[in-house]
């Protein structure tokens, strides 16, 4: 079977495809021919090194979606032709988060997606909504999940409540349709009036341009009357500080990215003056993915693609993720 694999340099140049044999599940095992995977911007950090992996070769992403092609004994969760999302974190199944639950990651501690049939634990997979197709499917492990937790698991939101999400990338724009789906009112910022134009046909109630409006957080705070409930914060260095401006007080803002860098100078006093809440999550337990599901399922609701990619155009599809310009999900397809 084809794999890619950073092999020779932690960047995107680095990438080649390699062979490997193609593995046989043992007890508790299962294989699963890959049919889509997605980029999100963990995975781009990583190939170019600043992901916390040290070793190479390492074969890349996090997200994908496939079908179950062979299973080992003992194995009754899930059987033969089940399509199914691999989990991002295979030793999160349920319960608080801890250290031993991030432990097992795909694309990092353990190979990642980027492999034409993956050897998986059983316990390691989850279903998928039938009315999805595999690219679709492929967005939900990291993407999706993130979004479902900070607002629900974390964030318990509830319907009337304001959220304000940061840019069009594939948390935020995830983040735009499950709010909807609660009845939430959100605010969407992005430097294109096109892709604002966009968010408006997902459910928008207010966008901004945050070039046009370099306060976009007072902004924010003044059209949600005194401050947004939840805000999604997937910038880091350069908009935590809108952050702070644009919620409530009381209000919470959930720590997920760092688009624009890792550090900032955090004003203390607006934290504790506002008696904010400030969360920082990554991806979530096989549980969580399972009622997210459900509830994607009940809604009817499909993930957002910019473009799809051919299996030999990861590199070309990695370049897309640097340049910034897509407007929820990059898709990978498998021969």
């Amino acid at each position: 079977m084809k794999v890619w694999q950073v092999a020779r340099e932690w960047s995107i140049d680095g990438l080649e495809l390699a062979e490997q044999p193609e593995p046989v599940p043992g007890p508790g095992q299962v294989t699963v021919k890959m049919h889509a995977a997605s980029l999100n911007y963990r995975d781009l950090l990583t190939v170019q090194g600043k992901g916390g992996v040290t070793r190479l070769p390492l074969i890349p992403f996090s997200d994908g979606a496939g079908e179950v092609i062979a299973v080992g004994g003992g194995v009754k969760r899930v059987a033969v032709g089940d399509r199914v999302c691999p989990m991002f974190f295979q030793s999160w199944i349920d319960g608080k988060v801890s250290a031993d639950s991030r432990r097992l990651a795909l694309g990092g501690t353990r190979p990642g997606v980027l492999q034409e049939v993956m050897l998986l634990d059983a316990e390691g997979v989850s279903k998928i909504p039938s009315h999805l197709s595999f690219q679709e499917a492929a967005t939900l492990p990291c993407a999706g999940l993130t979004a479902w937790r900070a607002l629900f698991d974390e964030a318990n939101l509830g319907p009337g409540e304001t959220v304000l999400v940061q840019g069009t990338g594939g948390v935020s724009i995830f983040a735009l349709q499950f709010a909807k789906l609660a009845g939430a009112t959100v605010i969407v910022t992005s430097s294109s009036d096109e892709k604002l134009e966009r968010a408006k046909a997902l459910g928008a109630d207010h966008t901004i341009n945050y070039r046009a409006v370099p306060e976009w957080g007072k902004a924010a705070a003044e059209w949600a009357g005194g401050g947004v409930d939840h805000v999604v914060e997937v910038g880091g260095k350069d908009t935590f500080g809108q952050s702070l401006e644009a919620a409530r007080v009381g209000g919470t803002i959930l720590v997920i990215g760092v688009l624009t860098g890792f550090s900032q100078q955090i004003a203390i006093p607006s934290l504790f003056s506002k008696n904010l809440h400030v969360i920082g999550l990554s991806v979530g337990s096989r549980r969580m993915f399972e009622n997210m599901s459900a509830a994607i399922a009940r809604n009817g609701m499909k993930p957002v693609i910019d473009r799809v990619f051919g299996f030999d155009a990861v590199p070309d599809a990695l370049r897309l993720m640097q340049q910034g310009g897509h407007f929820g999900k990059i898709v990978v397809e498998f021969p």
